[in-house]
């Protein structure tokens, strides 16, 4: 019988909380939850002092994924990643053939198809002074550097290419000073 007077009070609660009458509001049992305060994403923070800090990561900090680069930017970093740095892919069809789909994509518009410095933005003179392949001292190092980082007109290319996509870049550059 107990059980029975627990399930009409149930119900009898569960119909008073319906209303049609929209003049007195319900009851909030949680106000936060359902009156919130909106921050604007980039808006003044008041809580924090420096409100961008709280959004930028740490000094140092590494992204999830990402192995940081330990060369550094400029010619002394250039000169050690030059001597020191190889690839640590093998050289295999499939790498080659991805490497020259991402050249084709990022590098050939300026670089040329052949590494010969005659790509589409060199030949209508946007861009003048981009080197042969050839007639360069290059090794893995030192292309992976300029990739990295960007050298004189060319930016880099760290972004928009993953870590093995750089080293696939890499190898295919060396086939096209090789042929």
């Amino acid at each position: 019988m107990n059980k029975y007077i627990i399930i009409a009070l149930g119900f009898i609660v569960s119909l008073s909380a319906c209303t049609r009458d929209r003049s007195k509001p319900n009851i909030q049992y949680t106000p936060d939850m359902y009156v919130s305060i909106p921050y604007e994403p980039y808006g003044v923070n008041t809580v924090l002092k420096d409100s961008m800090a709280a959004q930028t990561p740490p000094k140092g900090a590494i992204a999830r994924g990402k192995k940081p680069f330990e060369f550094p930017e400029g010619l002394e970093g250039y000169a050690m990643a030059k001597d020191n740095l190889h690839s640590p892919l093998k050289v295999t069809p499939k790498n080659l053939d991805n490497g020259k789909k991402m050249y084709g994509i990022y590098c050939a518009i300026c670089h040329g198809d052949k590494g010969d410095g005659q790509g589409q933005l060199v030949k209508r003179g946007k861009f003048l002074g981009v080197p042969n392949y050839k007639d360069r001292e290059l090794t893995d190092g030192s292309i992976y550097h300029v990739i990295y980082y960007g050298r004189n007109m060319m930016g880099s290319h760290a972004s928009q290419l993953t870590e093995k996509e750089r080293w696939q870049v890499v190898q295919y550059v060396q086939k096209l000073r090789n042929n």
